[in-house]
């Protein structure tokens, strides 16, 4: 990891040196960066609480949602990209679900944060 300087010193010196060598390369958190973009649309969190209910159709979410079907595709294809949705195809209709229990977790632990009482 490239060091670079800083304008100020270390308070506890100790504690940078236990932790820098388990920080994680950049590149890996700036994926995580990307991860949370995608889920910071109201519009995607809203296709992802569906998905998280049920598989469903383009056409289900977009009635559901009350969204044009071109809409929510756009949509589901930011999450595809993303690996936070799959699809499978049935006929002609295309059925989308979230991808894995990661997402599945990561999902319902954020919700659960926000329902809290302070």
């Amino acid at each position: 990891m490239d060091i670079k300087r800083t304008d100020c010193e270390a308070i506890n010196i100790e504690l940078v040196n236990k932790i820098r060598p388990n920080m994680p390369d950049i590149k890996l958190l700036d994926e995580l960066s990307e991860f949370f973009k995608v889920m910071g649309d109201g519009t995607r969190i809203r296709l992802l609480w569906a998905l998280e209910q049920s598989e469903m159709c383009v056409g289900d979410l977009a009635v559901l949602l009350n969204m044009t079907k071109s809409a929510v595709s756009h949509q589901l294809k930011v999450l595809k990209t993303a690996k936070l949705v799959r699809s499978r195809k049935i006929g002609k209709n295309v059925y989308y679900s979230l991808d894995d229990h990661h997402v599945h977790m990561v999902f319902e632990k954020a919700l659960e944060h926000i329902c809290e009482e302070s």
